[in-house]
C-alpha cells in the first residue's frame, strides 16, 4: 500500500478529532449531572409539584453556567452554551420531548390580504382549495389559485372586492391581470410565512430550550420544531400554536344581556327542540332584573325534561356575573362551542337591539383548576376590528402586581398610548370596563378607577402562573402570527420512555459489537483481530462525525450504527476471503494479501455505493428519526470504507512485514466452503416455483388482509399507555370504541403486557390544543378503573423520568399530512428503484444486470410486505406500516442489491478471466466462490439485527422484523432470483459468442 505514512497521519489525526468532538457531549452530561443534583438537594419529594420545581431549578442552575467557562482544553476554555452547543444532540425518543410540524394557514394569510371580502367567489374557491388539500400534493395557494380559476367568471383576483385593497395599494391595481395578481401574492404569502418562522424562533429563543430545531419545510407553509428534552408539553404546544393575536375592546356590563339570553331560549327551543309543545313566555321587561335569572338557571320550570326541551341555553349556564360586572355568565368549558352556536345563530342574533347589533360574544380564560369559563360581550363594528391592536405594544414583561401575583405588564408606542388614553377615559366616565383579548379569549376586563391612562402603559392579569407569564410577555414580544398555526403532525415521548430507550438501545449496541468481534476472531484468527481492531476505530469516528456535524441520535440511529457495524464486517470479508483465494493458488503471503485487497476493491465499492445511494433516498426523503437512521448509515458507509480498506490493510502489512503468520482463518473455518462447486442455474425453475408460491401468497394476503397501516398513513392519533398490571387489548378495545368515548379505537399490546399502543381516528380533522387536551381527557376517564387511582395530572404529566403508570408518548398526524408522507414514501421507493437500476446499467453496461437486481429487489419487498399482511394480527409485538417500516424496505433494498451487487461483479471478473467457459458454468463457479462471503456476511448481520430485536426497545422491534425477514430473503434471491433473471436473458447470446 502506498502511502502508509499519510494514511497513519489521517488515522491518528481523525481519532483524536473524533475524541476531541466527543468530549463536550461527555462534559456536557456531567454539567447537567450536577444540575439534576443541585435540584435534588434543593427539592425534596415531600414538596407538592415537586418534579416541575425541580425542573425550574436545574434550569435556573444552568442558566447560571451559561456564560461560566467549564471545560479547559489546553489554552481553550469554553462555557457551558459553548459544550452544550458542540455535544451531540440526542433525539425525542432518546431525551423525551416534542417534535411538531405546524401549518401556518394560508386561508387566513389570504382572508387578511383581501380584507376579509365577502366576495362569494372568492369565498367559494376558499373552500374548494380546502377540499382539494385533502387529496393534493400541491400547496394550499396552488389549490386556491385553481379553485379560483375554475369559478371566477369574470371576477378578477385585482378586483376592489378581492386583492386590490388599501392594504396593497401601489402593489396592485385594477388592471392588472390574474397572472400578475398571482406573482404578487405568492410573494405575500411567502413573506408571512417567513415572519411566521421568525416569530417561532424568537418565541422559541426566549423558551431557553437546548438543541432546538425549526426549520421551513419546502414553500408548503410548513414548519418544522423540535424541542429534545421539554417536559411540559402543554406549555410548549400552547407557546407554538399561540397567534398572539392582541386586542383591546369595550366592554358590556353582563346584565345588559340578560334578558336577550332569556328571550334566546324561546326562539332556540323551535330550533334545536322543533317536536317540543312546550312554550317559555318570556319575560316582561319591568320584571326581567327580579326572576331572569332564575329562568336563566332552569328553575321557572319544575319538570326536569321540559327545562331540558324549554331552556337550551339556560340549562347550560353554571353561575352568573357579578352587577356591574362585564361577565354575563359561567358555562362549562365543553359547552363553549355550543353556547356561541347558540348566540351566533341569525335567528338569535336578531333579537339584540340595534345599539347592540355587533356585539362580539367572546369567552375568557378558564378559572385554575375548574372547568368553568366566563362569557363576555364585547362593544363590536361593522368590520368586527378592536378599537385597539396589540401592533402597538413596543415591549412586555412578566411583574408582580400589587397583591403578589404574577402579571404581564406592557409599553406601547406613541399612536397606541393616545388611543389607551381615549379608551380608558370613556370607561372611566361610563363606568364600563375594557377586555384585553389574546387570541379571541379575554384574559383580564378590568375596570377604569382612576381616570384617563397616559404614556401608554397597561397590564394584563388573569391568575397567572410565574411561566404563563413568562411565556405570555416572550410571545407579545416576539410579535404575533401573521395567522393561525395548526399542529397537523405532532410526537410527544416522555422523559421516562427516553430513559428506558438509551438503556436498551446501548444494551443491543454492546451485545452486538461483542458477538460481531468474537465472530470475526474465531472465523479468521490473528486477522479478525484486527479487523476488530478497525471496526472499534470505525465506531469511534461515527459518533465524531455525528457529534461535530450537530447531527442528531435517535433510537433507529444507534440501529443503524450497529447495522453499519454488521454491514461494515461484509468489507472485511470480502478482502480477506479473496486473500483466503490467493494463498490457495500457492501465492506468497504478502502477495497474496496486495492482490486479495486489490481484487476485493472493485466489489466492496459497488456494494457500498449501491447501499448508500438508497441511505441517500431515505435521508431526502425521510424526516426525524428515519432522517437520523439514514445519517448514521451514510456515515457508518464511509467510516467503513475508510477503515476496511486503508487501517485494516496497515495492520496487517505491518504484522506480515515483521515476519508475522497470517492463515485468514482457524482450524475450524480453515476448510469450510472450499472447493464448492453447486449447479445453482439447475435449481433455478424449483426456485421460481417457490418464489412463485411465496409471492402468490403474498399478494393474495395484501388484497384480503391488507397491510397494518399507521397513523403516518391514515391520519389519526396514537398514545402509549403503561398500566400497574398487565392488561387485555381486546377488552380496552371495546372500552374505548364505544360511542360515548370515542366510537371506534384500536389497542395493541406493545412490549409487556401492561402496555398498549391506543390509535383512534376519533376527530382525526379536528387540532388545536383544546381538541387534543378533551380527548386525552376522554381517554384517562374510559381508562380510569386501570390506573390504580392517579389523577388525570399523574396521567399527563411528563415531567417524571421513573414513570411506571401513565401516558408514556403520543403522536398525531392529520390526513392531509399523512397522505403527504405516503406519497414521499412511495416516491422513496420508487427512487431508489429508478437510481439502482441505473447504476447497474452503467456499471455493468448491461440492462440484463439490472434487470436481475430489480426482480430480486421487488420479490423482497412483496415477500417482507406479505410475510407483515399474514402476521400482524397475531404477533406480539407492533408491526404497523408506517416511516420507519419504509426505512426497513429501502435498507432491504439496499441489502439485497449489496448480495447482489457482489455476485454479478464476480461474474463479470470471470466472463473476462475466462473466456473458453460457456456462460452457465462461469455463473454457476462465480455463486460458489462467493458463498462463503454471502453467508458469512449474512450471519453476521442476522446476529446483530437478532440482537437489536430482542435487546433494543420495544419501538423498533417491528422494523428489526422487517429487516431480518429482509436480510434472509435477499440472500436468498441474490442466489436465486437474480443471477437465474440474469442468466436467463442473457445467456443465449452469451453463448453464441463463445462459439
Amino acid at each position: 500500500m502506498q502511502n502508509k505514512g499519510l494514511v497513519k497521519l489521517f488515522a491518528i489525526l481523525f481519532g483524536l478529532v473524533s475524541l476531541y468532538q466527543l468530549s463536550f457531549t461527555f462534559k456536557a452530561n456531567q454539567v447537567e449531572k450536577e444540575a439534576e443534583e443541585y435540584a435534588i438537594s434543593k427539592i425534596s419529594e415531600s414538596e407538592e409539584n415537586y418534579r416541575a420545581l425541580r425542573s425550574q431549578e436545574e434550569a435556573s442552575f444552568l442558566q447560571e453556567k451559561a456564560t461560566d467557562t467549564v471545560y479547559n482544553i489546553g489554552v481553550a476554555k469554553f462555557t457551558y452554551n459553548e459544550v452544550k452547543q458542540k455535544a451531540m444532540n440526542l433525539g425525542l425518543d432518546l431525551k423525551g420531548g416534542i417534535n411538531v410540524i405546524l401549518q401556518v394557514s394560508v386561508k387566513d394569510i389570504l382572508k387578511g390580504l383581501a380584507n376579509n371580502t365577502t366576495d362569494p367567489v372568492f369565498n367559494q374557491a376558499l373552500e374548494d382549495a380546502s377540499e382539494l388539500q385533502k387529496n393534493s400534493q400541491n400547496t394550499y395557494l396552488q389549490d386556491f389559485f385553481t379553485a379560483f380559476d375554475a369559478i371566477k367568471g369574470d371576477t378578477k383576483l385585482a378586483s376592489p372586492d378581492i386583492f386590490y385593497t388599501k392594504a396593497l395599494d401601489g402593489e396592485i391595481d385594477g388592471s392588472m391581470s390574474d397572472d400578475e395578481v398571482k406573482a404578487i401574492i405568492e410573494t405575500k404569502i411567502d413573506e408571512s410565512i417567513v415572519s411566521a418562522f421568525e416569530v417561532l424562533r424568537k418565541r422559541i429563543d426566549e423558551f431557553g430550550v437546548t438543541s432546538p430545531n425549526i426549520q421551513r419545510l419546502g414553500n408548503s407553509g410548513r414548519i418544522l420544531v423540535e424541542l429534545p428534552g421539554v417536559k411540559d408539553v402543554e406549555r410548549a404546544t400552547s407557546l407554538l400554536q399561540s397567534t398572539a393575536q392582541l386586542e383591546f375592546w369595550d366592554a358590556y356590563k353582563g346584565e345588559q344581556f340578560f334578558q336577550f339570553i332569556d328571550q334566546a331560549n324561546v326562539v332556540l327551543k323551535d330550533l334545536v327542540n322543533p317536536e317540543s309543545d312546550t312554550e317559555v313566555e318570556p319575560q316582561d321587561e319591568e320584571d326581567a332584573q327580579g326572576d331572569q335569572i332564575d329562568d336563566l338557571l332552569g328553575d321557572a320550570v319544575t319538570d326536569s325534561t321540559a327545562v331540558e326541551e324549554n331552556n337550551p341555553l339556560g340549562k347550560l349556564i353554571r353561575g352568573i356575573g357579578y352587577q356591574g360586572g362585564p361577565i354575563i355568565a359561567k358555562f362549562e368549558i365543553k359547552d363553549k362551542e355550543t353556547v356561541l352556536d347558540y348566540l351566533n345563530r341569525p335567528e338569535v342574533r336578531a333579537l339584540l337591539p340595534a345599539e347592540q347589533r355587533y356585539a362580539k360574544f367572546v369567552f375568557g380564560k378558564p378559572e385554575k383548576n375548574s372547568e368553568l369559563v366566563d362569557l363576555y360581550a364585547l362593544v363590536g363594528n361593522r368590520e368586527n376590528v378592536p378599537q385597539l391592536s396589540g401592533a402597538v405594544v413596543t415591549d412586555a414583561r412578566n411583574q408582580f402586581g400589587p397583591t403578589g401575583k404574577s402579571e404581564v405588564s406592557m409599553q406601547m408606542n406613541a399612536k397606541g398610548a393616545k388611543i389607551w388614553e381615549e379608551m380608558t377615559g370613556k370607561a372611566y366616565t361610563q363606568g364600563s370596563q375594557i377586555a384585553i383579548v389574546l387570541d379571541d379569549v379575554v384574559y383580564s376586563a378590568p375596570g377604569v378607577t382612576t381616570g384617563p391612562i397616559a404614556g401608554g402603559s397597561s397590564s394584563i392579569s388573569g391568575d397567572f402562573s410565574l411561566n404563563e407569564a413568562i411565556d405570555l410577555a416572550n410571545v407579545l414580544r416576539a410579535g404575533k402570527l401573521p395567522a393561525s398555526a395548526d399542529i397537523i403532525q405532532s410526537e410527544v415521548v416522555g422523559p421516562s420512555l427516553g430513559k428506558e430507550a438509551i438503556e436498551s438501545g446501548t444494551m443491543s449496541f454492546l451485545i452486538a459489537l461483542a458477538l460481531v468481534l468474537l465472530w470475526m476472531i474465531f472465523y479468521y484468527g490473528k486477522a479478525g483481530a484486527f479487523a476488530d481492531a478497525a471496526m472499534l476505530l470505525n465506531i469511534l469516528l461515527i459518533f465524531g462525525i455525528l457529534s461535530g456535524l450537530g447531527a442528531v441520535l435517535t433510537l433507529p440511529g444507534i440501529a443503524g450504527i450497529v447495522l453499519t457495524i454488521g454491514m461494515s464486517v461484509d468489507a472485511n470479508v470480502l478482502i480477506f476471503e479473496r486473500i483466503r483465494e490467493e494463498l490457495a493458488k500457492g501465492k506468497g503471503q504478502l502477495e497474496s494479501i496486495k492482490d486479495g485487497f486489490s481484487n476485493a476493491l472493485s466489489s466492496i465499492l459497488d456494494a457500498n455505493i449501491t447501499t448508500g445511494l438508497t441511505a441517500l433516498i431515505l435521508f431526502v426523503f425521510g424526516t426525524g428519526p428515519i432522517k437520523g437512521f439514514a445519517t448514521t448509515l451514510l456515515i457508518g458507509i464511509a467510516t467503513s470504507l475508510f477503515t476496511a480498506i486503508f487501517i485494516t490493510r496497515l495492520l496487517i502489512d505491518w504484522y506480515a512485514n515483521r515476519g508475522g503468520k497470517l492463515e485468514f482463518s482457524t482450524g475450524i473455518t480453515k476448510n469450510l466452503f472450499r472447493n464448492i462447486n453447486i449447479d445453482f442455474l439447475k435449481k433455478r425453475k424449483v426456485a421460481y416455483v417457490v418464489s412463485g408460491i411465496l409471492i402468490a401468497i403474498s399478494l393474495g394476503s395484501l388484497l384480503t388482509n391488507g397491510l397494518n397501516q399507521g397513523v403516518d398513513f391514515v391520519g389519526g392519533r396514537t398514545y402509549q399507555v403503561r398500566f400497574a398490571q398487565d392488561i387485555s387489548a381486546s377488552e380496552i378495545t371495546d372500552l374505548l370504541s364505544q360511542p360515548e368515548v370515542f366510537g371506534s379505537a384500536d389497542a395493541k399490546t406493545f412490549g409487556d403486557a401492561n402496555q398498549l399502543k391506543i390509535t383512534t381516528k376519533y376527530k382525526v380533522n379536528e387540532s388545536g390544543a383544546e381538541v387534543d387536551e378533551d380527548i386525552r381527557k376522554s381517554l384517562y376517564e374510559a381508562l380510569v378503573p386501570h390506573l390504580e387511582g392517579i389523577t388525570y395530572e399523574q396521567f399527563i404529566d411528563l415531567n417524571d423520568e421513573n414513570k411506571q403508570i401513565g401516558l408514556l408518548e403520543s403522536y398525531k398526524v392529520t390526513p392531509t399530512i399523512a397522505d403527504d408522507i405516503k406519497q414521499a414514501s412511495f416516491w422513496a421507493i420508487l427512487g431508489s428503484l429508478i437510481v439502482v437500476f441505473l447504476y447497474i446499467l452503467i456499471r455493468f453496461k448491461k440492462w440484463q444486470y439490472s434487470l436481475g437486481a430489480v426482480a430480486a429487489v421487488f420479490h423482497d419487498v412483496l415477500i417482507v410486505l406479505g410475510v407483515f399482511s399474514l402476521t400482524y394480527k397475531f404477533m406480539p409485538f407492533n408491526m404497523e406500516i408506517n416511516q420507519a417500516f419504509i426505512a426497513a424496505i429501502l435498507t432491504v433494498i439496499g441489502y439485497s442489491l449489496n448480495d447482489t451487487v457482489v455476485v454479478f461483479d464476480r461474474i463479470r471478473e470471470f466472463f473476462n478471466e475466462h473466456t473458453s467457459w460457456k456462460f452457465d458454468k462461469v455463473v454457476n463457479s462465480s455463486l460458489s466462490s462467493t458463498l462463503s462471503r454471502t453467508l458469512n456476511t449474512s450471519l453476521t448481520t442476522l446476529v446483530v439485527l437478532l440482537s437489536i430485536f430482542i435487546f433494543g426497545g420495544d419501538s423498533i422491534r417491528g422494523f428489526m422484523f422487517a429487516l431480518i425477514v429482509g436480510v434472509i430473503v435477499g440472500t436468498y434471491s441474490s442466489l436465486f432470483i437474480a443471477t437465474p433473471v440474469m442468466y436467463d436473458t442473457v445467456s443465449k447470446s452469451e453463448d453464441k459468442k463463445k462459439k
